[in-house]
């Protein structure tokens, strides 16, 4: 995991200002762009799908638009797992779950097929960043409406100063950044 930490905090460029003042970006391109830290990525954040022994534990991953996908995708390759995306409301073209959340200037719905995961699965969730935890909370839910359990979440960078942590109660989570 030491690796995959060392290339978030070597590769994750601040943008200040964007997309709006007084907001500082957290640009995963570089990351992205290179071959070793995102492959140390990769393998550091699917150590949150795997027990003690280093077997999977899991039985879907589950990404969030659009970051969750790029960083999703590849743990579940690496864990011999499936990969299920959760999306905005109206961007998936079959029979979906959806789920509602507050943001701080409204409200957002993810939306996942209620076939993506199956009743009894252990889902292991990755996006980029934890913040105030409402999409990661409103992505639980919607795991858990199709009867699904999660049983961690992973992710590259955690904003301490403010309560993601908190509102995900006691399931594991799996940072490779905390600032």
């Amino acid at each position: 995991m030491a690796a995959g930490a060392a290339a978030v905090a070597a590769l994750l460029v601040d943008v200040p200002d964007f997309p709006e003042p007084g907001v500082v970006f957290k640009d995963v391109t570089p990351l992205l762009a290179d071959a070793t830290g995102f492959a140390a990525t990769v393998a550091a954040l699917a150590e949150a799908g795997r027990g003690d022994d280093g077997a999977v534990v899991v039985d879907k991953v589950v990404g969030m638009e659009a970051r969750g996908f790029l960083f999703g995708t590849p743990v579940a390759q690496a864990l011999g797992v499936g990969f299920v995306p959760v999306r905005k409301a109206g961007k998936l073209p079959r029979e979906v779950h959806e789920q509602s959340y507050a943001l701080e200037y409204g409200e957002a719905t993810l939306a996942v097929h209620v076939d993506g995961v199956a009743p009894g699965e252990r889902v292991l969730v990755v996006d980029d960043v934890l913040a105030t935890g409402g999409t990661a909370v409103a992505t639980r839910a919607l795991v858990e409406r199709c009867g699904a359990q999660v049983v961690g979440f992973a992710l590259l960078l955690e904003l301490t100063f403010l309560p993601g942590r908190a509102a995900l109660g006691d399931t594991p989570v799996l940072t490779l950044r905390q600032v």
